[in-house]
């Protein structure tokens, strides 16, 4: 039987904690017979979890022997990881263990060092600052998850779900897999990744500044059919300056601004209104169906219908 040892840091999150329990405890072979054995395990006998202790009935000799062990995320990414936990999963890649991470679980695998030269995921509000700290990574804020081969990350949240059924395919196949996924109430692949659920803010623009009426009259303005010279009619000023504007207060360009912007009301328009497609393309600015839905997956990585099913 396949042995997991699901390693519980201080600050564990619950709920990364709990979904590979659940969905490896739950998954069933063909005959019947349980594909896995669950450890859970942690470096001292109880563990912080936030709003409530759990008490862990492995200690780290758990992860010794281990066929995978899975890294949830924590509350508290950057926190040093001991000597004894480093220690121990270094161990055991070196044994051939297969080690997976959940959410910001990320992190202290990135700490041991495995991850160097790998690309990797996380979740997307914490993707800058994994990629801050640990310049040797390839972060890939996109995507659910990733696969290196004895290596995995995935991204946050629902995410630990398709990597966990990632894995029970890749141990067993697609049909003890698609069970496992229907148990859980998932799909066994979900369409798209995690840029579908990035929110795509703009930089801050300090109140007072030159261009705070301007982004007030373009956001008011999303579905004209604006040119740079356009905008820098409008602000007042020559392309040239308010190009060096706009970089200098919000990190971007007045076009990459404009479409962002416009594909965030695109997002609004899909959750609330019974609008077709095409509609809402020329609504917000785009001037013909295909150049809207090119944009909009490229944007979010998913067509505007799937972006539809999934959060209408």
């Amino acid at each position: 039987m396949h042995t997991v040892a699901v390693l519980a840091l201080d600050r564990v999150i619950p709920f990364d904690l709990s979904t590979p329990i659940e969905v490896f405890t739950r998954t069933r072979l063909p005959d019947g017979r349980p594909g896995y054995q669950i450890r859970v395990c942690a470096e001292q006998p109880e563990v912080d979890a936030g709003s409530f202790s759990l008490r862990a009935p492995w200690g780290l000799e758990g992860l010794h022997g281990a066929d995978t062990i899975i890294v949830p995320g924590t509350d508290v990414p950057t926190a040093p990881l001991s000597p004894a936990v480093r220690a121990a999963l270094l161990a055991a890649a070196a044994q051939g263990t297969r080690i997976a991470s959940i959410c910001s679980g990320t992190f202290p695998l990135a700490a041991t060092g495995l991850l160097d030269g790998l690309r990797a995921t996380t979740h997307w509000m914490a993707a800058d600052l994994l990629a801050a700290t640990y310049p040797d990574i390839e972060v890939d804020p996109d995507v659910l998850y990733v696969d290196n081969g004895r290596i995995l990350t995935s991204a946050g949240a629902a995410a630990g779900l398709d990597l966990c059924l990632h894995m029970i395919r890749r141990d067993y196949g697609s049909a003890v897999a698609a069970d496992a996924a229907r148990l859980s109430v998932m799909p066994l692949e979900r369409e798209g990744g995690q840029a579908q659920f990035i929110v795509h803010d703009h930089a801050p623009t300090p109140r007072g500044s030159v261009l705070e009426p301007l982004l007030g009259w373009l956001q008011e303005n999303l579905a004209s059919d604006l040119t740079l010279a356009d905008i820098a009619a409008r602000a007042g000023t020559s392309t040239r300056t308010l190009l060096r504007h706009f970089r200098e207060q919000t990190g971007t360009t007045p076009l990459q601004w404009l479409h962002r912007a416009r594909i965030r009301q695109a997002q609004h328009l899909l959750e609330t209104t019974q609008h077709s497609v095409e509609r809402i393309g020329t609504q917000v600015g785009f001037g013909s169906p295909t150049a809207f839905r090119d944009r909009f997956k490229r944007t979010t990585g998913v067509s505007p219908h799937a972006y539809r099913r999934a959060f209408s």
